[in-house]
């Protein structure tokens, strides 16, 4: 059944339909994506090997530096482990030390003579480890070896910035310093 528009009518064109999905070119949306083109499996291979060869090469360098920080630590506690305990036997001596300063010098006493000579034995046994003395009479202060703990004015004996006396000695272990000097230190 078809109906037929009389000719006297005018015919209304009609617009063609709408379709809701089509995409909008304005937005992008819908715009399919360029085909990439197939590459060679072997190619894809090449490049896959290339950046694991770069990926293993950085961690074994990577590695490598953790070692040689591990070796460099091991180093110091093998070179520094025994600090801790010369830094005990200081204080030990500093008490020897303090014993020895009641007692006269021409004193032949059992005791006196006992003394003197753990004191010796001490400091020997301490210096054949590591141990030295920092030497700050009559030396340039240095805040890295030495306390200031007291200050006069600079005389024509000692300029300023000079060590005028030692109150108690400091200690080196090998580089580092396990006491430092307390010292009075000419200063303006």
């Amino acid at each position: 059944m078809t109906e037929e528009i009389p000719a006297d009518e005018p015919v209304e064109e009609t617009a063609p339909p709408v379709v809701e999905d089509a995409p909008d070119e304005a937005s992008g949306e819908g715009i399919e994506a360029p085909v990439e083109e197939e590459r060679d499996p072997l190619e894809v291979a090449l490049e896959r090997a290339e950046r694991a060869e770069k990926e293993i090469a950085y961690r074994d360098a990577e590695i490598q530096n953790i070692r040689k920080r591990m070796m460099a630590e091991k180093a110091e506690v093998i070179q520094y482990g025994a600090m801790g305990l010369a830094r005990r036997m200081l204080t030990i001596l500093g008490d020897v030390d303090r014993a020895l300063t009641g007692i006269e010098s021409d004193d032949e006493s059992p005791v006196a003579q006992g003394l003197r000579l753990l004191r010796n034995k001490l400091w020997h046994e301490l210096q054949a480890d590591g141990v030295i003395a920092i030497e700050a009479k009559g030396q340039v202060f240095d805040p890295a070896k030495m306390e200031a703990i007291t200050m006069i004015p600079p005389s024509e004996h000692y300029a300023a910035g000079t060590v005028v006396d030692v109150l108690e000695e400091g200690y080196m272990y090998k580089s580092k310093v396990v006491t430092v000097a307390r010292v009075v230190v000419a200063s303006e």
